[in-house]
């Protein structure tokens, strides 16, 4: 090969080990647990970024989760008297997702001969949430309890809610400011009128939430 040529390439390779070395910008998030970032208005539901997980026991043997996407709604608060704020959400039973196309399927299914289904039926209606009230519990975290409208029942539901993070998000992005939340808790499906498996798959079904509001 030629000398020069290699003595290029050899310079070449020397360069290419030398950059990762050079100085790059510093990144990070946009969003942090900063809760001075938060500020006072309404916000409206980041559907994207936005589910609830709900996890059943299955069998005795294994957990089994799925998820309800495509959540909208509207959440109003104010720092300065964050137990007065309102969340409001309407969650597409329609648009359930899990691992089994088969199970999705079955959860859809529409009602039999007696009228009844085993889960949801075809075409069901929105679920939703409406917070009654919200107790602050310290650290940033609150208790927030509200009425669960599913499968044409409504019953009060307790979450216990943490904050996650807010900012502004980059104008590539929207720019919009961002606030995010986490939440957890449990309902009983019988008590919803869903009560296809029982005790084969637990009554129980385990909530997590994860919330993202923008305006």
């Amino acid at each position: 090969m030629n000398k020069h040529l290699l003595i290029a390439l050899g310079g070449a390779a020397a360069l290419a080990a030398t950059l990762p070395l050079i100085a790059q910008p510093a990144m990070k998030a946009p969003g942090s647990r900063d809760g001075t970032l938060v500020t006072a208005g309404t916000y409206t539901a980041d559907a994207g970024h936005t589910m609830v997980v709900w996890t059943v026991d299955h069998l005795g043997f294994s957990p089994y989760s799925g998820i309800f996407g495509s959540v909208t709604g509207t959440l109003t608060l104010d720092p300065a008297n964050p137990a007065a704020a309102k969340v409001e959400v309407t969650i597409p039973v329609s648009k359930v997702t899990t691992a089994s196309a088969g199970l999705t399927a079955h959860m859809l299914k529409p009602a039999g001969a007696d009228g009844k289904a085993d889960f949801f039926g075809a075409a069901p209606a929105d679920a939703r949430f409406v917070s009654t009230k919200v107790e602050l519990l310290g650290n940033d975290k609150a208790r927030i309890t509200g009425d669960l409208t599913l499968n044409g029942v409504t019953k009060p539901v307790t979450l216990d809610a943490a904050f996650y993070g807010a900012g502004k998000a980059p104008a590539m992005m929207g720019g919009k400011e961002n606030v995010g939340f986490s939440a957890k808790g449990a309902i009983k499906r019988s008590e919803f009128g869903i009560g296809y498996g029982i005790p084969m798959i637990s009554d129980e079904v385990s909530l997590k939430i994860y919330a993202g509001f923008q305006k």
